[in-house]
């Protein structure tokens, strides 16, 4: 793609080796507005969200290509669900000609690295920019400063607290936490003790996740959360923090875990003491499938479609063509179950890769192909 000049921060690897996948955040007590015939099409399962939802006016910022676009990515470390993120949106990127430069920025898992980002790419005058945040705080500032330069800005995969932005595609993760928490009350028939592994400290994904898996609780008075700690969807974090949790008292019914990294790391202490993994809840990523069909656990796998990343470049093509945008969009597929792991399980593919996607079958291959 010799169109494409893909300007990476301090993150080289995203040279996609190979065995290369949010995480979102809107809560939504209502269904999401179905789509009228002239609305943008950005993800499937992906609507306006209700409620007072403004649009941008046809032709606001449209603008002949050649185009720049910039994006800010909270971090490209750990996770492979933020991998594919990347690869998500610079094959979009491949599909516009229009699109001579795509600068991309990886905080690191950094507020103060993802500040002086934003910064660069607004001195790079780009033509939109595209945001993932760290925390609600680390973009607001450059994303006030960008909108003041007439720069529209695209916010995906967290929320921010400044309204200042054009446009926000997010998951619905409160949503997300809720329904694994009601599949565990389910499961245990509504007593039970828990144990909780939540994300990254502060990142709003985290927050909202576990704000609805607490609600969910709070309404089972037979649930009784034993342990609540943070693993950074980390494997390594999770099986220190579990192994502890085991040694201490080994007395779980149910874990809940907002990623499928810190899944494997529970189940896998479970293992190494030769006890029976409890329920335990997922993601959907095809890792964590594999274990799940192999090792016949019981579990259900909420959805964080790593195409949200190409997502919010389509917005960011459409606002430059001059189409309208509403100002939020929500995410909300339905989770992976026993009734549907066949469907969305890939044996053919790396347990790196994640579900759904719209990456093209040689991409896959190229990707995330079995060794």
């Amino acid at each position: 793609m010799s169109y494409v000049r893909w300007v990476v921060g301090a993150m080289s690897a995203l040279a996609f080796s190979g065995s290369l996948l949010l995480s979102p955040t809107v809560s939504v007590a209502q269904s999401p507005a179905a789509p009228s015939s002239d609305t943008v099409v950005l993800l499937p399962d992906t609507n306006p969200a209700p409620g007072n939802n403004p649009q941008t006016k046809p032709g606001e910022f449209a603008k002949k290509g050649p185009w720049k676009i910039g994006m800010s990515h909270y971090g490209l470390a750990g996770s492979t669900h933020t991998y594919q993120t990347a690869h998500e949106a610079e094959y979009e990127v491949s599909k516009h000609p229009e699109i001579n430069q795509y600068l991309f920025r990886s905080a690191d898992l950094s507020a103060a690295k993802q500040a002086a980002d934003i910064e660069d790419l607004i001195a790079q005058k780009v033509d939109v920019l595209i945001v993932a945040p760290l925390t609600p705080s680390s973009a607001s500032a450059g994303i006030k400063k960008a909108r003041a330069a007439g720069i529209p800005v695209i916010v995906y995969l967290g929320k921010v607290n400044t309204d200042d932005y054009t446009t926000d595609i997010q998951g619905d993760d409160y949503f997300f936490g809720k329904v694994m928490a009601e599949y565990l009350i389910k499961k245990l028939n509504g007593k039970g003790n828990v144990w909780m592994l939540r994300g990254v400290p502060g990142h709003p994904i985290d927050d909202d996740r576990h704000r609805g898996a607490m609600d969910a609780f709070k309404a089972a008075p037979g649930i009784k959360v034993v342990a609540d700690q943070y693993a950074n969807w980390l494997y390594d974090d999770s099986k220190k923090v579990c192994e502890s949790l085991y040694l201490s008292n080994p007395k779980v019914d149910g874990i809940w875990t907002d990623g499928a990294n810190m899944s494997m790391g529970c189940e896998d202490v479970f293992k190494q003491f030769g006890t029976k993994v409890p329920p335990i809840t997922g993601e959907a990523n095809n890792g964590w499938l594999r274990r799940w069909k192999d090792d016949k656990l019981s579990s259900i796998a909420p959805i964080c479609p790593p195409g949200l990343s190409a997502a919010a470049v389509k917005a960011a093509v459409a606002l430059l063509e001059g189409k309208p945008l509403y100002h939020h969009y929500v995410n909300r597929p339905e989770p992976i179950t026993d009734a549907t792991l066949t469907k969305y399980f890939r044996p053919d593919l790396s347990d790196g890769f994640w579900l759904p996607t719209a990456l093209p079958e040689a991409k896959l291959h190229q990707y995330y192909a079995l060794k």
